[in-house]
């Protein structure tokens, strides 16, 4: 049976418009793109980046910081649905926890792209890696590993019930749930930590980074699950209820208000005193010694969060479906910024012995960056339309291919 559940799910989801096999095919393009600048990169070197001595982590550790907060945000929708018993959410939880596994994916191809060399991710295996409990970045893949087995036995458990036309085990289920939802918040803190802990970086030696990136992580995370519930609610027959709209919408909106308090705070602590551990601030907002590479960067960032905020406090914004993909877009978009180019970069900056360096990402960067985005999109696409497909009952145990492909 679990065989015939695999079978039935693939065919289902290699069915579809012309819309579907044009969305699929652009995403297969840069997925190629991505497939032939990793081989760049691992046959002459990370010579090919921008990264250098002085700034050693730029794009790709920026979008593995933001992903590891959008995978967190899938809790948003779990926790209301089996805590708080929200009748909405509970109808649409395992799409959170699709949403959950694509973004670990991307994560997990960004460590890759980070590493350099595949052969050196041995080093992060427990027990016989010789970073795998000493390098904090070794604990944030065994926490993200962790959260991709819990949110796909839960995600693919729950479906494969439902296909079969059966109760889930509640022994079983809800306790693989409830350690989801504490898992959630760990690997987040873990990745926090993976900056925090590191003395000679002014900018991310602090114990708020953790608060900050569960702040906007419970943002970034629920505002691309609207735009998402909004286009299944458009182009497919399931329908997601306004009040899960709305909660969602509501989280985000204080959560984004938290995060735009804590960032404001930051700045009047370093700068109020100035002292040189707040280059990397100054340099971020101002610029420093002419160098203005992520000026435009931060105060973007503050323009797409701020005004997005304001948005979600106006009710006419908030709970017309219609506008609501305006604010969750900018909030999304300023988070991402703020939270990985905004945050990673002007760590490095000034270095440790005062060299003031800036870093421009390479083509290589771009297309890689691109190509991992276009394939967790391509795995969400799949898994997505697949569980709708369970959900709706088009995809059944017993039932005719031709039931299961209408």
């Amino acid at each position: 049976m679990p065989i015939r559940f695999v079978f039935d799910y693939a065919r289902y989801v290699l069915k579809g418009g012309t819309k579907f096999y044009a969305w699929m095919g652009v995403l297969a393009l840069l997925i190629v793109g991505m497939l032939y600048v990793y081989y760049l990169q691992n046959t002459e070197g990370l010579i090919v980046t921008g990264i250098t001595s002085q700034i050693h982590d730029g794009l790709y550790l920026a979008n593995l910081v933001f992903l590891v907060g959008v995978a967190a945000g899938a809790v948003t929708i779990v926790f209301p649905a089996y805590v708080y018993h929200h009748e909405g959410m509970h109808k649409v939880t395992v799409l959170g926890e699709m949403l959950a596994i694509s973004a670990v994916i991307m994560v997990m191809m960004f460590v890759f792209a980070h590493m350099g060399r595949p052969d050196r991710l041995w080093h992060m295996i427990p027990v016989i890696g010789i970073y795998s409990f000493s390098s904090m970045l070794g604990w944030d893949v065994l926490v993200l590993n962790g959260y991709l087995f819990l949110n796909g036995f839960v995600g693919f458990y729950y479906l494969y019930s439902r296909y079969t036309g059966r109760q889930v085990n509640n022994k079983i289920f809800l306790p693989m749930v409830y350690l989801s939802i504490v898992w959630a918040l760990s690997i987040h803190t873990v990745t926090a930590f993976l900056l925090a802990v590191n003395p000679a970086r002014p900018m991310w030696f602090h114990s708020m980074m953790p608060i900050r990136f569960i702040a906007t992580a419970f943002a970034a995370g629920p505002a691309l699950i609207i735009l998402a519930f909004l286009i299944i609610r458009k182009h497919t027959k399931l329908w997601i209820e306004d009040s899960a709209i709305k909660l969602l919408a509501t989280i985000v909106t204080w959560c984004l208000g938290l995060a735009i308090f804590l960032t404001l705070s930051e700045v009047v602590v370093e700068l109020y005193a100035r002292t040189e551990h707040a280059n990397g601030l100054y340099y971020l907002m101002f610029g420093l010694h002419g160098l203005t590479g992520l000026v435009p960067w931060f105060w973007s960032a503050v323009v797409l969060m701020t005004g997005a905020f304001v948005l979600f406090l106006i009710p006419a914004f908030r709970n017309d479906m219609r506008r609501l993909p305006i604010p969750c877009a900018m909030a999304f978009a300023g988070i991402w910024i703020e939270k990985g180019m905004g945050l990673i970069v002007p760590g490095f900056i000034p270095s440790p012995i005062g060299e003031v360096t800036e870093y421009h990402p390479s083509f290589v960067e771009v297309l890689m960056t691109l190509g991992i985005w276009a394939f967790g999109f391509f795995i969400l696409t799949i898994l997505l339309k697949g569980a709708i497909g369970i959900l709706l009952g088009e995809i059944r145990y017993g039932a005719s291919p031709a039931a299961a492909a209408k």
